[in-house]
């Protein structure tokens, strides 16, 4: 079982497994064929206010992590159907943010990681 994260813009690939958008608006200029998902999970991404007090600012990471955790922790259902998967096979948390370091889909794999152990 492998988590790994990816810009929903890469094209898929075998090794991707389950890929699995976690943001809550659709990204632009996608098309849902061309993103290959096996799930749409929106309810997992950040809060709309959260979304846009982080504004994907490096300097609020910290505090947007422990924000989000705080939000994933309160929903404890839709985790379980995402951990689930993971233990299951490989998946890829796809994201369209263009930070790569900093971004909902970084948090929730750590968060996934901690979960998982």
């Amino acid at each position: 079982m492998a988590i790994r994260i990816k810009r929903v813009y890469e094209p898929p690939a075998a090794e991707d497994g389950q890929r699995i958008l976690v943001d809550r608006v659709w990204p632009r200029g996608v098309r849902r064929d061309d993103a290959a998902l096996a799930l749409w999970l929106k309810d997992i991404a950040p809060s709309t206010e959260l979304r846009r007090w982080f504004g994907h600012d490096p300097a609020r990471w910290a505090e947007f992590r422990r924000r989000y955790r705080a939000e994933l922790d309160a929903m404890p259902s839709v985790v379980a159907r995402l951990r689930d998967l993971a233990a299951a096979g490989d998946v890829t948390l796809l994201y369209g943010a263009r930070d790569t370091a900093h971004n909902q889909a970084v948090a929730l794999a750590d968060y996934l990681a901690d979960r998982l152990r």
